[in-house]
């Protein structure tokens, strides 16, 4: 269902997940015991969109998936979470929605095998600008830059705020490349190798003052374990990482503090809504699947164990 106003909307990729649990990798010509099999949606996109939902938020997403089996187990899992996936296109012919094959061990690392697909196809042209008077705030995620781009620009231009995460992919294209999108872009979260990738700073400080004097105002280094590296014209601070249990899964981690701090901005100043961020990640590391983002409850309850509210 369409709404009139969204939270946030989402630009990116909308994939299936298919995950193994694995108790260790096998090395090449070895075999390791599989111990659960499960799938779902991912995509970094459609991540950050259900992320909106869950933390209380109206969200759509426009990507496109495929005519076949994966692209409706990925429209079945957004609409389920209450997602608007009436921006998603469906490309009927010669298209196969992508995937992503997630081993996980019994430590929480994990390796990913991906297959764009068609998620990867969407064009300049396919993007509605009028979409984009419905929100204060576009997401961009790991897509074409040519694309990203435009998204960008239309959401300026409908007086929205733009952050973009770039992802592995994208940030190997470095600085002149992804100028066009950071010319719009108000944050960008990369982590530290794609913020090296993006600037070629090795170090994290350095590489962030790169991307503001791009035009960007929010820099959000991901640290993983370390936390966040956050640099503003005005300021500089980290904020660590929060973990309220064992790690199960990193994946979606970077997802799930997008929509941490999107939601956040929304409550709080932007200290405070990073450390919102870092608790709705570390919630989400505790639990298996890229989507499995908590809860705004859930979030507020651990929230009140470290005394960040009071009620």
């Amino acid at each position: 269902m369409s709404h009139e106003y969204y939270d946030a909307i989402t630009v990116g990729h909308v994939l299936l997940d298919l995950r193994f649990s694995v108790d260790r990798f096998a090395a090449p010509d070895r075999e390791s015991t599989i111990l659960s099999q499960s799938h779902g949606v991912g995509g970094s996109a459609a991540n950050v969109a259900i992320g909106i939902r869950r933390l209380g938020g109206n969200s759509t997403v426009i990507a496109k998936v495929g005519f076949d089996d994966f692209g409706k187990n990925a429209l079945e899992d957004l609409v389920k979470e209450g997602v608007d996936v009436s921006n998603i296109r469906i490309q009927a012919t010669n298209g196969k929605t992508g995937f992503t094959i997630v081993i996980i061990d019994s430590s929480g690392q994990i390796l990913m095998y991906g297959h764009k697909g068609v998620s990867e196809e969407l064009k300049p042209e396919e993007i509605n600008a009028k979409v984009f008077e419905k929100t204060k705030h576009v997401h961009i995620a790991s897509l074409r830059v040519d694309t990203s781009a435009v998204a960008a620009r239309y959401a300026k231009e409908k007086g929205a705020f733009v952050s973009f995460d770039p992802g592995r992919r994208i940030s190997r294209l470095g600085l002149e490349a992804l100028r066009p999108v950071l010319s719009h872009a108000d944050l960008i979260l990369p982590n530290e190798i794609e913020a090296t990738a993006i600037t070629g700073e090795e170090d994290y400080k350095k590489a962030a003052q790169v991307l503001l004097d791009t035009g960007v105002r929010i820099v959000v280094v991901k640290r993983g374990g370390k936390g966040v590296y956050v640099s503003t014209r005005d300021e500089e601070f980290e904020i660590p990482s929060y973990l309220p249990g064992k790690v199960v899964d990193t994946t979606g981690a970077g997802d799930a503090l997008a929509a941490g701090i999107i939601m956040g901005l929304k409550r709080y100043p932007l200290p405070d809504a990073l450390r919102f961020a870092t608790v709705v990640a570390g919630i989400k590391v505790t639990r298996l699947g890229s989507h499995e983002i908590p809860s705004l409850a859930e979030v507020e309850a651990e929230l009140r164990k470290i005394g960040f509210i009071s009620k």
